[in-house]
Formats: C-alpha cells, structure tokens, sequence
C-alpha cells in the first residue's frame, strides 16, 4: 500500500505480509532499482516514507529475496522481463 503524505514529494510505502518474513526491501525507477531497507513497525507492518521527484515511478517489494508488486495497489504496468511493476505517480 502507498499513501502521498502532505509533504510534497513524499510517499509512503507500507507492506503487510501475511505470514512473518524476515526482511522487506523497496526498489524502484525513482532509485535505479536499488534495495532500500523497509523497517519493521507495530503489528508486523513494513513501513517507508521517500521524498521522490514528479512523475510516474514503478517499484517493487522484495520479500526475503522475492520480488513482488505491492499487492494493496492496482496501478501496475508490465515491465521487459514480462512480470508486473506497481505504479506511482507523484505530481
């Protein structure tokens, strides 16, 4: 789930697994796809909150080594390697 806070720029990305993990990462094109640490909140929740520029960005959640789309949010777009990429747009 992502949620754009008051703060121009700034999402919130907030992952809910159903089963206990041991780590959540973020990745997307507004980082060149590099990992970023998720941390750990009250009732198992995976929280973050980015400042991220205008435009349309792609992320995914990588859960113990698994990458998946954000499961709360339905803009999604097809990314090359033919798998499903979630969708942000931060105007």
């Amino acid at each position: 789930m992502l949620s754009q806070l008051s703060k121009k720029g700034t999402v919130r990305f907030v992952y809910s697994p159903d089963l206990p993990v041991k780590q959540v990462y973020l990745a997307g094109s507004f980082n060149n796809w590099k990992l970023i640490t998720m941390k750990r909140k009250q009732k198992g929740l995976y929280a973050l909150e980015l400042n991220i520029s205008k435009g349309w960005h792609e992320y995914k959640f990588i859960i113990d080594g698994v990458w998946q789309s954000d499961p709360e949010n339905t803009d999604t777009a097809r990314n090359p390697l033919g798998t499903i990429n979630s969708v942000v747009i931060v105007r």
